[in-house]
């Protein structure tokens, strides 16, 4: 569906998976392995657009919900694709994904090897906090995972924020299976403080109008 003219999102890959379309096309997050084709699908038929005009993959964390397509999507395309360097080694495979505290941690740990996999995929670009990468603007916030981001598109004041945040239709809530609780309310209380329109997640539905007001009284209501 379109959300706003030229930002899209694709129904269908489990875990949002959103398309900005402008001069070129530019992902964010990919849903889990074996989706790529529904996205490739939604680029030819309902945009009018080719793959190979998709040149960044902006992933806002490591888990599989949102890299799941990142590799072949890079394969098929030739795009280049961003990570907060905070989480670059895991999603290269070359680091050992840290799982939730708790007793849920303890399920993951087991589950991940088995059914918690995605291909590895190299990211070339390392990104920071305050980088501009596609004309977004990243913004690092911790907690969820080391190198969570949020992504601001100054031009339609749209805040991407993965899994920081969701909006069910009903309420705000933060996502689930975060490693630092501590840094994810201090992640929540730094994107409180921006301006936004809309808030896109990486589950839920869209939070509109006045997105930024409903986000910084969900702030202040945390303990």
């Amino acid at each position: 569906m379109e959300i706003v003219p030229g930002i899209h999102q694709v129904d269908g890959v489990n875990g949002n998976c959103f398309i900005i379309v402008r001069d070129d096309l530019t992902i964010i997050d990919t849903g889990m392995p074996k989706n790529s084709a529904k996205i490739v699908t939604y680029i030819q038929d309902i945009l009018k657009r080719e793959p190979s005009e998709i040149k960044t993959i902006v992933l806002t964390h490591f888990h599989i919900d949102h890299v799941g397509d990142a590799f072949d999507l890079k394969e098929l395309s030739g795009a280049k694709v961003a990570i907060h360097e905070a989480d670059a080694d895991y999603v290269a495979g070359k680091k050992t994904q840290p799982a939730p505290p708790g007793g849920m941690g303890i399920i993951m740990k087991v589950l991940m090897p088995l059914f918690f996999r995605s291909k590895p995929v190299n990211p070339d670009v390392q990104l920071k906090d305050g980088d501009t990468v596609a004309g977004l603007t990243c913004i690092h916030t911790p907690g969820h995972t080391p190198g969570s981001i949020c992504l601001f598109d100054p031009a339609s004041k749209i805040l991407f924020v993965g899994d920081l945040l969701r909006f069910n239709g009903i309420k705000i809530e933060t996502g689930p299976f975060s490693l630092d609780a501590g840094k994810l309310q201090q992640s929540i209380n730094k994107i409180a403080a921006i301006d936004f329109d809309i808030m896109l997640s990486g589950h839920g539905i869209p939070l509109r109008p006045d997105a930024s007001v409903k986000v910084r009284e969900f702030a202040k209501s945390l303990p």
